[in-house]
């Protein structure tokens, strides 16, 4: 029986971001930016999407003289694929059940 796969809300948050892009490439800073979480939480998340085949990434060359190269991340074909699963499983809401008995 396999596994079922369990994923943080920051890397629901990365895949959703990610997959709205579709193939597009997105830069780290953009993905904090967007998520909403710190670089110390997005860039080992990443690290661990890129290391299971989810995520392909490229250093790229700078956009303006003096700066730097940048890190881009997208979405592989399995990564498109955990992003849709991740997106139609909600996770459960914990206080449900404190809202029924509060009714009654």
């Amino acid at each position: 029986m396999a596994r079922a796969r369990s994923l943080s809300s920051p890397a629901r948050t990365i895949l959703a971001i990610l997959a709205e892009a579709d193939r597009d490439w997105r830069h780290g800073y953009e993905l904090v930016r967007r998520a909403g979480i710190k670089s110390g939480t997005l860039y080992p998340l990443l690290i661990r999407l890129e290391g299971q085949g989810y995520l392909e990434a490229e250093w790229q060359a700078p956009a303006a003289a003096g700066r730097p190269p940048r890190h881009a991340y997208r979405l592989t074909a399995s990564g498109m694929q955990l992003a849709r699963e991740a997106a139609a499983v909600r996770a459960p809401d914990p206080f449900a059940g404190r809202r029924r008995e509060a009714r009654t």
